[in-house]
């Protein structure tokens, strides 16, 4: 009798791990052929989790701690312990300092990072774990195209020279996801000055349909020039509730207001996730 209730209980756990990955054949089916955007609500900092339609998978940043690991399991399927490519767009402790535990997670292929240098301890347990991943390493720089297959690409738009000993936040890496008719703007902690530079080197590689608020809608960031050249239909703050910061300011989010564009708040709106076929971009 004892015999015949474990092997009862061997075919519910079996039936149960083949309904799970039965569930998530079919999420995948239903994707197939699009872009998946997630802004994640990893607190005050920013994450983004991309997954391309061939598959590929990208991950910009990996907020301040480990809750970045709890948001990645919740867009990625449980046994799935590799990322193609992870970005960590400048040495701050809010965008690396959980790409720390996701190194020592995941299998990861590729870093593609800033040349600008960073002085704290967070800086220095990133760059010893990027030595133990043997993950090939990329500086980034203007004019980069990443391939991410199925159609869909990056362009990194700045920084467009070597900037070790420049302010983090100008030397972080901008980019934009790309998509067939569609564009994502990946701005980092880029300010004003870079925002207008970007203006300035060539409006034709701005036009997105959703932005990243730069610096979690600092109001340092989110210029009128660029957000008048970008022209997204959606914006996102990414940040944390009752940040020290005041993020985002005030003026920022009646700026975005006064312009129009409908801003998601993961503080408020938890991960934001968008979807793209190519031609628009709908939130999930």
């Amino acid at each position: 009798m004892q015999k015949s209730v474990q092997i009862k209980g061997v075919a519910i756990v079996v039936l149960l791990l083949a309904a799970i990955c039965i569930w998530y054949v079919a999420m995948r089916e239903d994707h197939r052929g699009s872009l998946t955007v997630s802004f994640l609500n990893i607190g005050q900092g920013d994450s983004i989790f991309i997954q391309a339609p061939s598959g590929r998978q990208v991950l910009i940043d990996g907020g301040p701690s480990t809750s970045v690991l709890r948001e990645l399991s919740r867009v990625m399927p449980w046994y799935d312990r590799s990322i193609d490519v992870v970005i960590p767009t400048h040495p701050d402790a809010d965008h690396i300092g959980g790409l720390v535990d996701v190194l020592a997670r995941y299998k990861v292929d590729t870093v593609i990072h800033s040349s600008v240098e960073g002085d704290t301890k967070t800086f220095a347990a990133f760059n010893r774990m990027m030595a133990d991943e043997h993950a090939q390493e990329v500086v980034a720089i203007r004019g980069q195209i990443v391939d991410l297959g199925g159609g869909a690409y990056l362009q990194i738009l700045s920084p467009d020279r070597s900037v070790p000993h420049v302010d983090t936040n100008d030397g972080c890496v901008v980019a934009r996801l790309v998509y067939g008719a569609t564009a994502f703007m990946l701005s980092c902690d880029a300010p004003r000055s870079i925002e207008n530079y970007l203006v300035a080197l060539g409006t034709s590689t701005l036009k997105s349909n959703v932005l990243k608020a730069g610096h979690h809608g600092s109001k340092t960031s989110s210029s009128p020039l660029f957000l008048g050249y970008v022209a997204p239909e959606y914006a996102v703050f990414s940040r944390g509730c009752d940040n020290k910061y005041g993020h985002p300011a005030q003026e920022t989010v009646e700026r975005f207001a006064q312009f129009g564009i409908p801003a998601f708040d993961t503080c408020k709106d938890g991960t934001v996730t968008f979807v793209s076929d190519g031609q628009t971009v709908v939130r999930e």
